[in-house]
């Protein structure tokens, strides 16, 4: 039993950050349901060496712990349909999906209200769901390089150098 017991959130993410953010959930008690998208083959963290095997890898583990797993593919009938049973019970919705993502697949609130009223949906997308750069993919390094971090790290007088770790997926997750 954690403090957010008895809350469910269903999670369409993968790789860093949205896993990362669910992850806090999820230790406090949140039933988190992760949804895997099966024409994609599922998290692409599921393949991260050097510890991967039989679409199992460590760094999936490290960031799915306490979480359910689903394969859903939200662009057919069914997969939508089960998917919005999903949201008839539950309390959120995250993704960390581009941000144009979101409105095409239909999970956004303006979208999902009808079936439950009381949803809480949440993106967490690099450059946000509205403006010029929605459709532009985010990337940790990516970001790293814009936002500056990449001259905090290297060697002294050397080229700009990428964090050891996903710095910003760990910072916004």
């Amino acid at each position: 039993m954690g403090p957010l017991s008895g809350v469910r959130i269903i999670a369409i993410s993968q790789y860093g950050a949205g896993p990362f953010a669910t992850l806090h959930l999820a230790d406090m008690g949140a039933e988190v349901i992760k949804i895997e998208d099966p024409n994609s083959g599922g998290d692409v963290s599921r393949s991260v060496i050097p510890y991967s095997e039989n679409e199992d890898s460590l760094f999936f583990q490290s960031l799915n712990r306490n979480k359910k797993s689903i394969t859903l593919d939200l662009k057919s009938t069914e997969g939508k349909d089960v998917f919005l049973k999903l949201v008839e019970k539950s309390d959120a919705v995250f993704n960390n999906l581009r941000g144009d993502v979101p409105e095409r697949l239909g999970i956004t609130y303006q979208q999902l209200k009808h079936i439950n009223p009381k949803i809480v949906t949440c993106s967490l997308s690099g450059f946000g769901t509205s403006g010029s750069m929605k459709k532009e993919p985010a990337y940790d390094y990516l970001l790293q390089a814009m936002n500056g971090h990449m001259s905090l790290t290297g060697e002294p007088g050397g080229p700009p150098t990428k964090y050891g770790i996903s710095i910003v997926d760990f910072s916004t997750g």
